[in-house]
């Protein structure tokens, strides 16, 4: 297990320890104060944090919880006198904890559904360019400090036109679709993709030197262009690859000068692969 997922367990582990003294220190209250005041309002908070930040199935714990606790509190301090009433009561606060725990779970669903739309393409599932730019800009800001290394790769599909014109655009799509679940499959969960333009992709790859990214990249062409000639489409691939041992600046200068190499293997031969470093 990794720092950050340390920190994550870390983090949901207090999270989880605050809901319980919540939840205790409400019970107690609610135990002393009897009938005069009521804070039935405030076992929800606890609810909302735990569910928020750990999901439905730590929410409905707590709903449970909650539930019993106030059951607890209702007995200790005499408030009701029939046995009916309790279960009662008990049931009808556990169902309003666990609407509140679902419909929260539900809102948090929706909201990450709608920030994986806002930062990925549409078609390819890859990140789209403004979350990109984003991303690498925090790469470029992690090396200015640490001195990391990465490597940034830029892929441009040749031919795409003529496959859209001859094929249609729906096979276009597909061309497209099959390239970038070719990328996803050859990188590690830390290396992001991105669809750039129509028919561009670039790849980031953090802590990675020029041997590696040969490596990677070079099995990545061979088994793009095995499926392109499988599925007799007439693509290549032109790639411009930078290793940045020296932080540039911002994302767009990183992204303007692999860019330019890869323009440079457009002009020229296509379909290969162009290497170049960044060092002041």
């Amino acid at each position: 297990m990794n720092f950050l997922e340390n920190i994550e367990k870390q983090n949901k582990s207090l999270i989880i320890a605050i809901g319980y003294i919540i939840i205790g220190i409400l019970g107690i209250i609610d135990t002393l104060t009897g009938k005069e005041l009521d804070f039935s309002l405030f076992y929800v908070i606890p609810i909302l944090i735990v569910t928020w930040h750990t999901g439905l199935g730590l929410g409905i714990v707590f709903s449970l919880i909650s539930a019993l606790v106030w059951l607890l509190s209702d007995v200790l301090s005499g408030n009701v006198t029939l046995l009916s009433i309790y279960a009662w009561n008990t049931l009808i606060r556990l169902g309003f904890f666990l609407t509140i725990a679902f419909l929260l779970s539900r809102l948090l669903t929706v909201l990450e559904h709608q920030r994986e739309i806002a930062h990925t393409d549409y078609l390819t599932g890859a990140l789209n360019s403004l979350f990109f730019y984003n991303v690498l800009q925090m790469e470029i800001n992690r090396s200015l400090r640490y001195k990391n290394l990465f490597t940034i790769a830029y892929i441009d599909l040749d031919n795409l036109k003529t496959v859209n014109y001859e094929f249609g655009y729906a096979t276009g799509d597909k061309v497209l679709c099959f390239v970038a679940n070719q990328i996803k499959n050859s990188l590690r969960k830390v290396d992001v993709v991105a669809r750039l333009g129509s028919d561009e992709f670039a790849l980031l790859m953090p802590e990675t030197n020029q041997k590696s990214a040969q490596v990677v990249l070079s099995k990545l062409q061979h088994n793009i262009l095995a499926g392109m000639q499988k599925n007799n489409w007439p693509v290549t691939l032109s790639i411009g690859v930078l290793t940045c041992f020296d932080t540039p600046p911002t994302a767009n200068e990183a992204i303007k000068i692999v860019d330019d190499l890869m323009y440079s293997v457009k002009k020229s031969s296509k379909n290969n692969i162009k290497y170049a470093t960044y060092e002041n």
